[in-house]
C-alpha cells in the first residue's frame, strides 16, 4: 500500500524553558511567517498539527491574520 506525502512544511521550536516534565518556548512557522507560544510539548503537537491540517485544506490557520491595526 503507497502513502502519498504531502507538501513539506518547516517549524523552528525554541525551548525556553522545562518544567513539570514537559517543554515551554516558541514554534514559528517559517511557511506561514507566524510564531506561536506553547506551554507543554503536547501543546506544540496540536499547533503543528493544526497548521498542517488547516494548510492542507487550504484554510488559513486561526490567528494568523494581521492584527496590525490595518
Amino acid at each position: 500500500m503507497e502513502q502519498e506525502t504531502g507538501a513539506r512544511r518547516t517549524f523552528v521550536i525554541h525551548i525556553l524553558n522545562q518544567q513539570n516534565a514537559t517543554w515551554q518556548g516558541t514554534v514559528t512557522w517559517l511557511d506561514g511567517k507566524q510564531t506561536r507560544p506553547f506551554r507543554s510539548a503536547l501543546e506544540l503537537i496540536r499547533l503543528m498539527d493544526g497548521v498542517i491540517g488547516q494548510d492542507e485544506k487550504g484554510v488559513e490557520p486561526a490567528g494568523s491574520g494581521d492584527t496590525s491595526g490595518e
